[in-house]
């Protein structure tokens, strides 16, 4: 029952990068809900204040900013405070997941694999350590903006002359930048629900872009890109993508959903983690809804789902004393 969920708050827009994709997101979550009978509301995360957002007293709030100040842990960290319940992963888990150095750590740690990479600081690299990068990686080689997404503040690098420029461009947007070894393959995204033992995937999305750029152009304002879902694996290896990426998800605690990006390397067959999303996109050209959409689960449906899943990391405690 639509009346089940109260009052709810679409948080969209906001002031990271991804601000114009996000109020596309926003924008289809909130008619998505209305339709469903739900009492959804937008609210301007970047127009609008906290005391704003207590003020509206949201019983619960879907999540669809993207990037930082929405997707890293900090408005999450709000609602906690506020007692409003959320969709996606908690605190920790949005903050690493947002680091694309950190979640690597992380899943080198659980023994799964992603390409190998170097970490510089963007202020203080040298000349000669971004020229050493080749030896460490080989070429051609990835520069990126760990903390951002939609592909904002990347580079590929195809030569040791254009290093130099890719890494200014990385560096105007993150005080730190995350050199990659390139993986010549297949790129795969698969969209995971749930929390624990109950997480699973939806199915594999295989993403053919113009020249192989998925740029964010390609990604949300052209239809040259192709998407073919499920992507035409077979079924042992699909089974193997899939639970990669519910292990990648719960490695880092995530809950709710999010969306596990890999690179399926040609020489062997084996998928590598690239970085997951935990707000993912839900345009037009969004992804999830396209994997749920090839299992019968509507647009509408899906985003159902995902407010259903809303909760806390801590839930108040009754009659609190301190100590």
């Amino acid at each position: 029952m639509s009346s089940q969920f109260g009052k709810v708050g679409v948080l969209f827009g906001g002031r990271s990068a991804e601000r114009e994709v996000s109020k596309m997101s926003g924008n289809g979550v909130v008619q998505a809900l209305q339709h469903r009978g739900i009492d959804a509301h937008l609210f301007d995360t970047g127009e609008r204040s906290l005391a704003e957002l207590a003020a509206e007293k949201f019983d619960r709030v879907f999540i669809a900013l993207h990037g930082r100040y929405g997707e890293d842990g900090t408005m999450q960290g709000a609602l906690e405070q506020m007692h409003i319940p959320y969709t996606g992963p908690g605190v920790m888990a949005s903050a690493i997941a947002m680091d694309k150095v950190m979640s690597k750590r992380v899943w080198q740690s659980a023994g799964l694999p992603t390409p190998r990479f170097v970490v510089l600081n963007a202020a203080e690299a040298s000349s000669e350590q971004l020229h050493q990068l080749p030896d460490a990686l080989g070429l051609p080689l990835m520069l990126k903006a760990p903390h951002e997404g939609s592909t904002i503040g990347i580079s590929k690098v195809v030569s040791v002359d254009a290093i130099q420029s890719g890494f200014d461009l990385c560096a105007k947007y993150d005080e730190t930048v995350l050199a990659e070894e390139f993986i010549s393959g297949r790129e795969l995204t698969v969209p995971v629900l749930g929390r624990g033992s109950k997480a699973y995937a939806l199915p594999i999305v295989e993403i053919r872009a113009p020249e192989g750029n998925y740029d964010y152009q390609n990604k949300y304002f052209t239809d040259d890109t192709q998407y073919l879902c499920p992507a035409p694996l077979d079924d042992a290896l699909t089974q193997k993508i899939q639970a990669l990426a519910v292990q990648a998800y719960n490695a880092l605690d995530c809950r709710g959903w999010a969306r596990v990006d890999f690179m399926l390397r040609t020489v062997d067959n084996e998928p590598l983690l690239l970085e997951i999303n935990t707000s993912p996109g839900m345009t037009g050209h969004s992804l999830v809804p396209m994997s749920a959409k090839a299992t019968g689960i509507s647009y509408e449906e899906i985003c159902n789902t995902i407010l259903e899943s809303a909760t806390l990391d801590l839930h108040p405690t009754k009659n609190w004393t301190s100590v």
